[in-house]
């Protein structure tokens, strides 16, 4: 069928679509000359008739009608008329001659054929099947068109016109393929090279980019005989260098419109090949009457299967279509549909525009497997029955989309995959698959699943996914445990370091289906052996199950939904909210409230136990927690009656499995619990988290710690009895405790004090100073607290803050005993801490009855021992220093200052000894001489006296003189 090609409409000169309607083929500069020719002989006769002949006519001619034409020649003067008659007439014969001078490209132009000059098409090529005569008979040789024949070939090639337009004139050429009846044309251009840019994606040419140089495609042509090209669907507009792709034509048409305004083109503006091919491959069945691709797919003993496409695969599909498919098969079978090519416009995640939408039956208002678009990969359809219905929309926009369609084969069988064995109860067949199927928990339910074609062999060569879901929201979250019993037969034969070579059941317990990840299982079993009980990560299991190219036998597990908590530790066996944490297994970690940082459920229980060695004890320290409370949180008693924290010490008697719990104090709000040891005697701590039916918060977050049991009374405190008041305080008083000692074991201070006073009896204690770190009201006490318990049977105080009311620094203990307790944890930093003074006082249910015979404080009314009167000691509290008023106070001794008046009376009797022995032997001197033996210091004394008649002077100096008088007169007593 070799194309022919016949003759075209010529060049538009005037515009970029169509002609300018009433004016021949001529090129626009030919009638600008004839245009100027006309002009330049009516000025002249103008000027030789009559001044208002002349305005007029070339008013007439250009549309200018005015006042000129009014003008009168009697106002010429006659002798004027006579002097420029010689001088028109020669003007007159010089533009006659240059008019027809210009006149002369035209009637060139007419007889002999195009020239090189004027936007000639430069071609010595015969036409596109080599028929010289197929030439447009109208010049420039511009517009091509291929008809199909039976003689023909049924392809070729066709390339840009050759064009000189030295003066920038706009150009279209047109070229149009034909084909035959039950044939579709079909382009590829293999060069495209378009001056210009693409208007990224606008086909309106509004944008500046293709506005010069531009090819335009229809393909949406019903008939080629009266083609407007203005009422034809657009296929697109091209420019630059990306070509179009690939076209094939709705009907049997395809048009493509050049245009350009450059100064000349060549042939390797774009290179292409047509083709002629047969359009039955489109005709999946007869064509349903009045529309324009509607099928109705029979199954028949003959046909099977088959194939079927959009109208115009492999070529961009047309826009504002509709076309279905409905394949119908007979009883027992099923529909498949396999997808080899999926390409259309995406518009989003659910497809808005072109689209594919796929009922599990035979019309629109059958269950909808899917809806899809953009690209898919490995698209394989399944139906649940004995039909299957396919549609196919595109929307009319303007944007320049050039997506090929789809592309598929469909199959009518017996031998798909009976569904008996999906139990319809628990599970559902997902539409669309063979044999895939989805369990979706009923909060903690459990079921069964079952091997392909169950309780007989399965078949080969199938594939099979079980999708199991728990509940995952704001109120649930599950896991999966899935457990296989009676028989497991997937036959295996070991190859290399694979266990399953053909046949295998796969495991995925994270999720891995969620990224299609199905090439990383966590288990891949077959074989005999019952594999091992497993459980999910999160709420989903999914298993995939391939019988590979050997019949086999059947396998069945059971599955249940268990509450997924999402705490650390070893859970219940049994699947409730109960964690024990064993020192055996680690010594240090964390746990937390369900779910945490999400919120916790509600209705909901659950206890952590910690299990301590004999030697052991466990200390507990939260550092978030947020629980809800309708009251200002209270650390004991019974104020908390939402969400609550309770803890406990556990003890179990020796050679005793029997439990027994004391509790330490209920939390809730934002309070957190402070610090907490287990007793010297308990076998551990319990945790338990308790939630009503309604609102619910984050929870909380703690650690454990199992350390070595020390002394009670390791960093401070003490057993305190047959004392009347004593005082008590933090490490370090009055400096601030320091933060975790790291070495110390822990790192904490612990501390505690028992106080025991006479019976009938109770202990006053005011923490007369006090700062812990800690806010009882915004966050609770994390770092430190101090616990007091005046009542050993019921909750202890928990106290922390920067100072206490009055109210809270008073504590009285309900009997002769009280304990305090300060603790801080890993993350404290350390404070001033507290000091308190304790007190006993009597018990104002004595059996004499409330008289005091001891002290009674006036104001608080306190009755203390009449010892404590006057101590220096505020024993009777805070606000009343009755005890210490109107107190005489005794001298007080000062050692010290004893010692060194002693001293100093000492050296003042001795110095007096002194200066008398002094002169007691100078009044000897003066009362007589000495013995010639006598000491020196007499000697001196002696001589002394004998000048010593001179009492004008002091005592001092006299016996300084007596002295050195001595002194000389023994000298000289010696030499004589």
């Amino acid at each position: 069928m070799a194309g022919r090609i016949k003759e075209g409409t010529g060049c538009r000169p005037c515009t970029p679509v169509l002609q300018t309607p009433g004016r021949p083929f001529w090129p626009q500069s030919t009638w600008r000359s004839i245009e100027f020719a006309f002009l330049c002989l009516v000025i002249v006769s103008c000027c030789w008739l009559s001044v208002s002949v002349c305005v007029c006519a070339g008013c007439a001619v250009y549309g200018m009608a005015g006042d000129g034409c009014a003008w009168d020649l009697h106002h010429v003067s006659g002798a004027r008329m006579r002097r420029s008659g010689s001088y028109s007439l020669l003007l007159l014969l010089l533009l006659l001659f240059f008019s027809l001078l210009s006149l002369f490209p035209l009637f060139v132009h007419a007889h002999d054929g195009p020239s090189h000059e004027d936007w000639l098409l430069f071609s010595d090529e015969t036409d596109i099947d080599g028929n010289t005569d197929s030439y447009p008979t109208k010049e420039p040789k511009c517009d091509r068109k291929v008809v199909s024949s039976e003689n023909g070939q049924g392809e070729g090639e066709f390339e840009a016109p050759e064009l000189i337009n030295p003066e920038g004139h706009g150009r279209q050429c047109i070229f149009t393929f034909v084909a035959g009846p039950g044939e579709k044309v079909q382009l590829h251009f293999s060069r495209f090279a378009l001056r210009g840019t693409p208007p990224d994606g606008s086909t309106l040419g509004v944008s500046p980019s293709c506005n010069h140089e531009y090819l335009d495609i229809y393909t949406e042509i019903k008939d080629p005989s009266s083609v407007d090209l203005l009422d034809t669907p657009f296929g697109g507009r091209y420019c630059g260098g990306i070509s179009p792709r690939l076209r094939v034509s709705l009907y049997n048409t395809i048009v493509i419109s050049f245009y350009t305004d450059l100064f000349n083109t060549t042939s390797d503006l774009f290179v292409g090949t047509y083709k002629f091919i047969n359009d039955s491959r489109y005709m999946v069945s007869d064509l349903v009457p009045e529309t324009l691709c509607g099928y109705v797919i029979h199954s028949d003993l003959k046909k099977k299967n088959g194939q079927f496409m959009t109208l115009t695969y492999p070529g961009a599909y047309p826009k504002n279509i509709t076309c279905y498919y409905k394949f119908v098969g007979r009883r027992e079978q099923r529909i498949r549909l396999e997808f080899r090519d999926f390409d259309l416009f995406y518009g989003g995640p659910h497809c808005p525009f072109d689209q594919v939408k796929m009922f599990d039956g035979p019309s629109h208002i059958s269950p909808l497997i899917g809806t899809y678009c953009g690209q898919q990969r490995n698209l394989v359809i399944f139906s649940t029955g004995s039909t299957l219905l396919l549609t196919f929309t595109t929307l009319q926009r303007i944007a320049d989309t050039q997506n090929r369609g789809f592309q598929g084969i469909f199959n009518f069988s017996e031998s798909y995959v009976k569904l008996d064995f999906i139990n319809k109860q628990d599970s559902e067949h997902i539409r669309g698959t063979e044999c895939d199927q989805r369990i979706l928990s009923k909060k903690e339910s459990n079921g069964t699943v079952y091997s392909p074609n169950y309780p007989f062999p399965y078949l080969p060569n199938i594939v099979c996914r079980y999708f199991i879901y728990g509940l995952q929201d704001a109120q649930n979250l599950e896991r999966v445990r899935l457990q296989f019993f009676d028989r497991f037969d997937i036959p295996a034969e070991p190859k290399g370091d694979k266990n399953c070579s053909d046949g295998y059941l796969r495991i995925y317990l994270k999720g891995q289906e969620m990224e299609n990840a199905y090439d990383n299982p966590d288990y891949e079993v077959c074989g005999k052996t019952l594999p091992q009980t497993v459980v999910s990560s999160g709420p989903r299991l999914v298993m995939v199950f391939s019988s590979g190219n050997y019949q086999g036998g059947r396998f069945k597990a059971h599955y249940k939904f268990e509450t997924e908590y999402k705490i650390p530790g070893t859970p219940s066996p049994d699947g409730k909210c109960i964690f024990t944490y064993y020192s055996s297994s680690r010594k240090e970690g964390s746990f937390n409230s369900p779910r945490h940082p999400a919120n916790y459920p509600s209705n909901t229980t659950c206890e952590f136990t910690f299990q301590a060695n004999p030697d052991e004890q466990v200390r507990l320290a939260f550092y978030q927690f947020e629980l809800r409370s309708e009251k200002n949180n209270l650390t004991y008693g019974n104020h908390c009656q939402e969400d609550w924290v309770e803890i406990y010490n556990v003890y179990r008697p020796v050679e005793s499995d029997v439990e027994r719990e004391r509790l330490n104090g209920r939390y809730c709000g934002l309070a957190a619990p402070g610090p907490i040891e287990s007793e010297l005697e308990a076998v551990g701590l319990r945790v338990v988290l308790r939630t009503d039916h309604e609102h619910v918060y984050s929870g909380f977050e703690a650690i454990y710690q199992f350390k070595k049991k020390e002394m009670l009374f390791r960093d401070c405190g003490g057993n305190i009895t047959n004392e009347e008041y004593g005082i008590i305080h933090s490490p370090h008083w009055p400096k601030k405790y320091d933060g975790p000692d790291p070495d110390r074991q822990g790192g904490a201070f612990s501390c505690t004090w028992f106080i025991h006073v006479r019976p009938y009896h109770k202990i006053l204690l005011w923490l007369q100073s006090f700062s812990v770190e800690g806010n009882p009201a915004e966050r609770g006490c994390p770092a430190a607290v101090v616990r007091v318990w005046p009542d050993l049977d019921k909750l202890p105080i928990e106290l922390c803050g920067d100072a206490l009311t009055d109210d809270a620094s008073i504590i009285i203990s309900k009997s002769s005993l009280m304990r305090v307790a300060f603790l801080t944890a890993d993350r404290a930093v350390g404070a001033k801490g507290f000091e308190g003074i304790w007190t006993e006082i009597q018990d104002n249910f004595l059996p004499s009855g409330p008289k005091c015979e001891q002290f009674l404080c006036s104001k608080n009314n306190f009755c203390i021992s009449k010892n404590l009167r006057c101590n220096g000691v505020p024993n009777c509290g805070v606000g009343d220093l009755s005890d210490e008023d109107n107190c005489v106070k005794d001298p007080v001794v000062n050692v010290l200052m004893l010692v060194g008046v002693g001293l100093g009376i000492s050296s003042v009797l001795l110095i007096v000894v002194c200066i008398w022995c002094h002169r007691k032997h100078v009044k000897r001197r003066e009362d007589g001489g000495l013995p010639h033996h006598v000491h020196v210091c007499e000697r001196g004394a002696r001589f002394a006296s004998v000048d010593s008649g001179d009492r004008s002077l002091s005592p001092v100096l006299g016996a300084r003189q007596a002295h050195h008088l001595s002194r000389t007169s023994l000298r000289t007593e010696t030499v004589v």
